[in-house]
C-alpha cells in the first residue's frame, strides 16, 4: 500500500477490533476478492472507497458474518469470528425502520430480540436520545420524521446492536446535499462523543476525507486493498477543512488512486 501522504497505523496504544486476513471470495469461478486484508483500530473511523463493483459490498457481509470467504478469516478482538453473524453491527442506505412501530420500539428493537424485556429495552434506547438528537421523537412513528432524524434513528439502533464494531453502507447517500452536509457535522460530533469502531463505504471521496482517519482503496480484478491514506487533520476538524488546500490535495490523490489503471 503506497500514498504520498505518509501512511500510518493508528496509534498502537489502541487495541485492534477487526482484522481480515488474506480474504478470497469467487462467485461463479470468478474471483472477486483475492488476498484482501486490513485492519481497523478501537476508535477509529476507516472509510472504504472503490468504483461501483468493486467488491465492497461482499467485503461487508463477510465480515459480518453473512457470507463466508473461500479462503482466509475474519478476527474481532483476536476471535475468529469467519462466517458468525451477530457479532457486528451493520447498518445499510435505507434506514429500514418498520412503520407501523414508534421511533423508540424501532431502536430497541435489537435489544428486544435479544431476550432483553421490552420496558428494559425501551429504557436502554431511551438513555441515548438526547446525545443522538432525537429527544421528543420517542413516541412518533418513522412516517412524521424527516430523512436526516431517520438516518440518526437508524444509527442509534445500530449502535445498541454492538458498540464495539459498526459496518456503515452509504448512510448517507439518499439524503439531499444539504441535509447530508448537516448529516456529516452531527455525525462527527456524536462519534467523537461514543467512539464507535466504524468501517464506512462511501462513493464520496469528499465525504471520505472529511469523517475518516483513514481511507483504503478497493482496486483491481480481483479487488484488493491497493492504497490507504492517512487523513492527518485532527480531530474535530474545523469547519473551514473542506475549503482548505489540505482538503482538495487529499482529493487529488485520491481520485488519482481510484481512477488508476495499476
Amino acid at each position: 500500500m503506497t500514498s504520498s501522504h505518509k501512511s500510518q497505523e493508528a496509534p498502537a496504544s489502541q487495541p485492534l477490533v477487526l482484522s481480515v486476513e488474506r480474504v478470497k471470495k469467487s462467485f461463479g469461478g470468478q474471483t472477486v476478492l483475492s488476498d484482501l486484508s486490513l485492519a481497523v483500530r478501537e476508535g477509529e473511523l476507516v472509510s472504504l472507497l472503490g468504483l461501483s463493483g468493486a467488491g465492497k459490498t461482499t467485503l461487508f457481509n463477510i465480515i459480518a458474518g453473512l457470507g463466508r470467504p473461500d479462503s482466509g478469516r475474519v478476527l474481532l478482538r483476536g476471535t475468529d469470528r469467519t462466517g458468525q453473524a451477530g457479532y457486528v453491527s451493520y447498518m445499510l442506505q435505507k434506514d429500514l425502520l418498520l412503520p407501523y412501530k414508534t421511533v423508540l420500539d424501532n431502536i430497541a428493537l435489537p435489544l428486544v430480540i435479544r431476550g432483553e424485556k421490552k420496558e428494559r429495552a425501551r429504557s436502554k434506547a431511551l438513555a441515548h436520545f438526547a446525545a443522538f438528537g432525537l429527544e421528543g421523537t420517542q413516541h412518533k412513528y418513522p412516517g412524521q420524521l424527516s430523512g436526516g432524524m431517520r438516518q440518526r434513528s437508524a444509527l442509534l439502533r445500530t449502535y445498541l446492536f454492538s458498540s464495539d464494531l459498526a459496518l456503515l453502507d452509504e448512510p448517507f447517500s439518499a439524503l439531499d446535499p444539504i441535509t447530508k452536509s448537516a448529516m456529516h457535522r452531527w455525525f462527527l460530533g456524536i462519534m467523537e462523543e461514543i467512539r464507535l469502531t466504524t468501517l464506512f463505504i462511501t462513493h464520496d471521496v469528499e465525504e471520505a476525507i472529511l469523517l475518516s482517519d483513514r481511507v483504503l482503496i478497493l482496486a483491481g480484478t480481483p479487488a484488493h486493498i491497493a492504497f490507504e491514506v492517512t487523513i492527518q487533520e485532527p480531530k474535530p476538524r474545523r469547519q473551514d477543512f473542506p475549503l482548505c488546500a489540505e482538503f482538495l490535495a487529499y482529493k487529488r490523490e485520491i481520485l488519482g488512486h481510484l481512477l488508476s489503471k495499476e
